[in-house]
């Protein structure tokens, strides 16, 4: 069962069983941030009419990185609705599936053992995570990028080589995706964080600078990929993921 939170005026976080998406509200506009897993095409349109509107009103898909729990709505809202889905120009390739930065299925097998990670493997297989995701139509973002609840990208690349993250200005929140998050089946912890180690493709220390960019932005709201709202300055976020170590 999916949650939404209107986490501000015109601006929901939902979160799915396994992963986040954001819905932005101007009118009867919407944009969609992220689209879950395969699995969760039907709940990502089921959190659209909760909040009164129709999928048929989301007018881009804004996404963070190319994973494959962040990419579910993407070609279906495509076939369905003609929806353009728009990635940092980096990311692009890595929708068209040129190149894959994703946990592969050795490094899960080689983590099988760990707590957790058995039963959170057997839902992601079940939500359809490996089911082909490519997006031949992912495009870069236009310019202007002129989109309901005018989101500015802010390059957080590291996660992935073209992982970007959307700053709100108009009330002070940030959507980080998966550069900075709040919790994760696989966390014995909530709070800011990092994703656990198995999920990346560089080091902790690159991870950590593709977080400089968002720092020095005024946000008090922080939207992550995984886990629940955080209501706090983005730089205090920040410091506390560097912190540990």
């Amino acid at each position: 069962m999916n949650r939404v939170v209107e986490a501000a005026e015109n601006v929901f976080l939902v979160n799915g069983s396994a992963v986040n998406w954001i819905l932005l509200r101007d009118g009867t506009d919407l944009t969609l941030v992220d689209g879950g897993y395969p699995g969760d095409v039907d709940d990502v349109e089921a959190s659209i009419r909760t909040i009164g509107r129709r999928p048929e009103d989301v007018r881009a898909i804004l996404v963070t990185h190319a994973h494959a729990d962040h990419l579910g709505a993407v070609n279906p809202f495509h076939a369905r609705y003609g929806t353009p889905a728009y990635f940092d120009p980096v990311e692009v390739a890595h929708a068209h599936r040129d190149y894959l930065e994703q946990l592969t299925p050795p490094t899960l097998l080689a983590n099988i053992w760990r707590p957790r990670v058995l039963p959170w493997a057997v839902h992601i297989l079940r939500n359809g995570a490996t089911k082909p995701v490519a997006a031949p139509h992912a495009e870069p973002f236009p310019s202007p990028l002129d989109l309901p609840g005018a989101p500015v990208p802010v390059p957080t690349h590291g996660h992935t080589s073209g992982h970007t993250a959307f700053h709100l200005p108009s009330v002070g929140a940030v959507i980080t995706g998966d550069a900075l998050v709040t919790g994760h089946p696989l966390s014995p912890t909530t709070g800011p964080q990092l994703l656990p180690a198995m999920f990346a493709h560089t080091s902790r220390a690159d991870l950590l600078a593709a977080l400089t960019p968002l720092e020095s932005l005024d946000a008090n709201l922080v939207l992550p990929g995984h886990g629940p709202l955080h209501h706090g300055p983005i730089a205090d976020a920040v410091a506390s993921v560097r912190a540990t170590g």
